[in-house]
């Protein structure tokens, strides 16, 4: 059967950008869904299913040389029912079949190709297919071929390999279970292990390609602050400082690319990320608490900026993705040559730009210039015999030419379909960017971002489950719908909420309302973050595994039903599931939320001892809840000038490092008892003599109450 449908192949109805640019392709392509499956099971054929996302370099190659391919196309439709998946839609089905392949060939990544039964069942797969042999890779043309041969006379051979595999993607999600109760030894242990694989000259983690790792080095942070190791200050400090001056970090826009390519952060995986964004924003802007240093909080600040000016979307939501390439040429929008400069910028200021961007005529990358500062400022400054403040005046003019002259380019393709856990973090970097930078703005992004999703996703706006109007059936199963009626959704594309969330949905969207109560103090965030992880905990949890599966009970049934432990370019579900239940449940005393986070650290303290680089999320957790939280009750008194008095209260917590808190803030007028009713934390708690108090507790016992901005900063200092 070949496509005929005018406009393009099914995927012309789907709204994921990564699926409209399939669209026109020759292909027969289906999204996911009954359609294809029982078309698979009715024609007794194999599925080839094809995982990808909008940003993916070698998903683009891949679909140019075998996707449009009209040869290629006739024999995917002649033997197989053809299916494209955004694996950012569909994260589920990303880590089931991802695994398979990792199984089947040790290792993975985008695109995806695996081939499965009519059951689902994985039997063949790997990563990007060229057209025909190639390098020693086996061409597309060459499997198809022979996975239609196999399906036709081996086909016993194929259904057993597909079951044994199925059976372990099963086996895989058991957590094997310690009896032992985390400690703290277990951060010291993971530091350790870091330590050994830093690079000092670089910065980083291990060789090339590099990745930033921002949960680790937020870990590194609060070792260093408990334990005052100056090693893992270090490494927090001279990876920030090398990322901040290497090519993967957008000297002209802000904002970070993927990784690095090689082990000195100058040639970037182009495509930038809204979750990259997020995770480095927090991660400077701790940095910046702990040590002040103005470059951290200038980074997180043009970061955050980046997010609003380019991946921000006019109904509030953050969008995913911008890709590598424009103009089919990866990186081609970010890099210059010396002449350019050179016609932008009059000679003197060229020059010394050129001097301090690394911009020669030969290039620094295939004949380009990648904008990095090898020096630092005052490097810069002392040999070329400047000013600093003047060097930086020159330098900070350039910038804003070259952007300007940059934005006439043409753009690299967005991905602007917002989803929830991504907007989580971002919404949390944002409330964090307010807290530190003191930078308004920022707020108002982090509650636009929340209002859009809790109105949009959760609240109301659904059109569709799983990505297709949910048939009665699945309403009327046990257990399809929570008991208030509504679940989040994962995804918003062009008016439309789709896809029931995941675990990280949930659990993102709670942590990040918690750090938006904690900024703005309006209780309401509180209210949505406790409903939150009540459908979280009805839908997740695993009570014989003590932990989370990934996807609800009213899902889908899958191949396998997976429980994502294991930290990527992401914290994992159940990490942040941990996370978020901690701190809500000490900002609100619901101890049942603190037990269910100690639950499922409990179960995760195996991997913790073996993997730790692997659960870098699950240890900020762990040292949250054992390293003597503080619960910090502010309340503004009523005396006159009291009011600046709170503020400054909140500037000694918020200037200082102190990474293991929760905090509240007594409002006046009606929100007061609402706050009250849900954080007892602020119940019966006086200003004393009418001035503002402040009660700080810690392992269930509490401070006498201190009086005063001046007073606290004290306290806090020797904490």
């Amino acid at each position: 059967m070949t496509p005929t449908r005018a406009g393009g192949n099914r995927l012309a109805q789907e709204t994921s950008p990564y699926l409209l640019q399939h669209a026109q392709n020759p292909v027969d392509w289906h999204a996911w869904g009954q359609e294809a499956i029982e078309r698979a099971r009715r024609e007794d054929k194999p599925i080839f299913l094809s995982i990808g996302y909008s940003a993916c370099h070698w998903c683009h190659v891949m679909e140019h040389e075998s996707f449009e391919d009209p040869e290629i196309a006739a024999l995917m439709n002649e033997y197989f029912v053809n299916i494209k998946v955004d694996r950012e839609e569909r994260p589920d089905l990303d880590q089931i079949y991802m695994n398979a392949v990792q199984m089947m060939t040790r290792h993975g990544g985008w695109p995806m190709s695996v081939f499965l039964t009519p059951d689902l069942e994985p039997f063949y797969g790997g990563t990007y297919f060229p057209p025909s042999d190639r390098m020693g890779m086996p061409g597309f043309r060459r499997i198809l071929v022979g996975v239609a041969d196999a399906w036709k006379n081996r086909r016993d051979e194929v259904t057993r390999s597909g079951a044994q595999l199925a059976g372990a993607l099963r086996q895989m999600n058991e957590l094997a279970g310690n009896d032992t109760a985390p400690s703290l030894e277990l951060v010291d242990r993971a530091v350790s292990t870091l330590a050994r694989s830093f690079d000092r000259d670089h910065g980083g983690f291990g060789g090339a390609p590099k990745f930033p790792h921002p949960m680790d080095l937020r870990l590194c942070l609060r070792h260093a602050r408990r334990t005052g190791s100056e090693q893992s200050l270090e490494m927090v400090t001279t990876t920030l400082d090398h990322m901040a001056r290497g090519g993967i970090y957008d000297q002209l826009g802000g904002g970070f690319h993927r990784y690095s390519t090689d082990e000195r952060w100058l040639v970037p995986h182009f495509e930038k990320m809204l979750y990259d964004n997020a995770l480095l924003a927090q991660t400077y802007l701790e940095a910046y608490q702990a040590v002040r240093r103005p470059e951290f909080a200038r980074v997180a600040r043009q970061t955050l900026d980046y997010v609003l000016c380019e991946m921000t979307a006019p109904e509030g939501g953050f969008y995913s993705t911008q890709d590598a390439d424009s103009e089919g040429v990866e990186g081609k929008f970010y890099v210059w040559s010396l002449a350019e400069i050179n016609q932008m910028l009059d000679k003197e200021a060229a020059a010394t730009f050129a001097y301090a961007y690394d911009v020669t005529a030969e290039g620094n990358w295939e004949g380009h210039n990648i904008l990095q500062r090898p020096k630092t400022i005052e490097q810069c400054a002392r040999l070329l015999g400047v000013d600093r403040a003047a060097l930086e005046r020159s330098l900070d003019a350039s910038r804003a030419r070259l952007r300007a002259a940059r934005a006439q380019r043409v753009p690299p393709g967005r991905d602007d379909k917002v989803l929830v856990a991504w907007n989580g973090l971002m919404i949390d970097a944002m409330a964090l960017g307010y807290q530190v930078l003191g930078e308004p703005r920022y707020l108002e992004a982090a509650r636009r971002a929340a209002e859009f999703i809790l109105n949009r996703l959760w609240r109301g706006g659904a059109d569709t489950l799983h990505g297709a109007a949910a048939p009665a059936a699945d309403a009327a199963r046990p257990g399809a719908e929570p008991a208030d009626g509504h679940l989040l959704l994962h995804s918003y594309k062009d008016g439309r909420a789709r896809f029931n969330a995941y675990l990280d949905d949930y659990a993102c969207l709670s942590h990040a309302l918690v750090t938006l109560y904690e900024s703005d103090f309006q209780p309401h965030w509180i209210a949505e973050a406790l409903e939150l992880t009540a459908v979280m905990i009805d839908q997740f949890w695993d009570e014989s595994g003590k932990s989370f599966f990934y996807t609800g009970r009213s899902h889908e049934p899958l191949v396998a039903r997976t429980r994502d432990v294991h930290d990527t370019a992401t914290p994992s579900g159940n990490s942040m599931a941990v996370t978020a239940l901690a701190r809500l449940g000490k900002l609100t005393g619901h101890g049942a939320l603190v037990a269910k986070a100690e639950e499922t650290l409990r179960s995760f303290t195996g991997l913790m001892e073996q993997m730790p680089a692997a659960v870098g999320q699950m240890l900020l957790a762990l040292h949250f809840l054992l390293d003597h939280p503080s619960e910090i009750a502010i309340v503004p008194g009523e005396s006159p000038g009291q009011a600046d008095e709170a503020v400054a209260a909140l500037r000694a917590v918020r200037d200082r490092f102190l990474p293991n808190k929760v905090v509240a803030l007594r409002l006046p007028g009606p929100a007061r008892a609402e706050t009250e009713r849900l954080l007892p934390l602020l119940a019966n708690r006086p200003a004393v003599a009418g001035q503002t108090t402040v009660y700080l507790c810690e392992n269930n016992a509490c401070r006498a109450p201190i009086i005063g901005a001046q007073a606290l900063a004290a306290a806090l200092d020797v904490k």
